[in-house]
């Protein structure tokens, strides 16, 4: 994108959309670094956020938008975001963005852009049905794919601990979180409810953490994500709000209190640590009616999840 660009005109001349507000941050901030170095101009256009900033920085003119597709959706609508130069478009995440939460806004967007820009799919994991859902808006599209079995990365050690019943899930984390030397870690729930339950709960045990999930304020959420990627907050609870792209380099602890309902959040999830080159871990909590989708979890990837030692002080090292 960033060579393709004419910074010799203010016109938006390209799209990136993501599914998280904390993703398109995180991508802007990467293109303003490197489009310094062409003078290209960039920025972040979400949900949650000052419209007249929106309404004024697009107007003023700007040569990347990147955004999350309703506030993106409503700003075209308002004749801010004007589509008419417009020739590049990517999803990040493109799994999620196809998927059916966005569906009705990414028609939106189809139907208030140019139709001979070019569009980029990206994503680690991209599902038969995605892909089918391509074939409608894509023309002869480029296709890499990586086989579901070498997506697994390498520097990530994954284990499992079996837990009878779900109130035993907190007393097994408290034991963990006391035998191992954390430096940074995510814990993932699959509702913004458990999020909300186990955050209390390790406050009423005097643990330091932080909570994020989509029914926060935008602030809030700011906050929480500055102070964990500065490293002033060492644990995160959250739900599959962070589970993609989020890059946060000194994360080497996943930890997944519940079992995420899909094969692709798995990854993602996992692939959370073990950033930037680094060895990480993913510890997976197991209730009995969850043995049966980590066995096909690990067919599905060609991986092995194993099971956690009875020694964990090493664990992490």
């Amino acid at each position: 994108m960033l060579d393709k660009v004419d910074v010799s005109n203010n016109n938006i001349q390209a799209l990136v959309l993501a599914p998280t507000r904390e993703l398109a941050h995180q991508i802007q901030r990467v293109m303003t670094c490197l489009g310094e170095f062409v003078g290209a101009k960039t920025y972040c256009c979400t949900g949650g956020t000052n419209i007249q900033i929106d309404k004024k920085t697009l107007t003023q003119g700007v040569h990347i938008v990147v955004g999350t597709p309703g506030r993106v959706v409503d700003m075209m609508k308002r004749q801010y975001f004007k589509t008419e130069h417009l020739k590049m478009m990517v999803f990040d995440e493109a799994d999620e963005m196809l998927s059916r939460g966005f569906e009705d806004q990414i028609r939106e967007v189809f139907a208030l852009i140019p139709s001979d820009i070019q569009v980029g799919l990206y994503s680690a994991t991209m599902p038969k049905f995605i892909l089918e859902i391509t074939e409608s808006f894509m023309r002869e599209p480029a296709k890499i794919l990586v086989k579901n079995e070498e997506l697994t990365l390498e520097g990530i050690k994954q284990f499992y601990v079996a837990v009878d019943k779900e109130q035993f899930k907190f007393e097994t984390l408290i034991e963990l979180y006391n035998n191992l030397e954390i430096q940074q870690c995510i814990i993932y729930c699959n509702t913004k409810t458990s999020v909300d339950n186990l955050s209390k709960a390790m406050r009423e045990q005097n643990f330091t953490i932080s909570a994020i999930h989509s029914a926060m304020e935008t602030d809030e959420r700011d906050l929480v994500m500055k102070e964990f990627r500065t490293g002033s907050s060492r644990v995160l609870i959250s739900t599959d709000l962070l589970a993609r792209g989020i890059d946060v380099q000194q994360v080497h602890l996943v930890i997944n209190y519940d079992l995420p309902q899909s094969k692709e959040k798995y990854i993602h999830r996992i692939g959370r640590s073990g950033r930037w080159g680094r060895q990480g871990t993913a510890i997976n909590f197991i209730m009995p009616q969850d043995a049966r989708f980590l066995k096909e979890i690990e067919s599905f990837y060609n991986t092995h999840v194993e099971e956690m030692p009875f020694n964990v002080t090493n664990l992490l090292s």
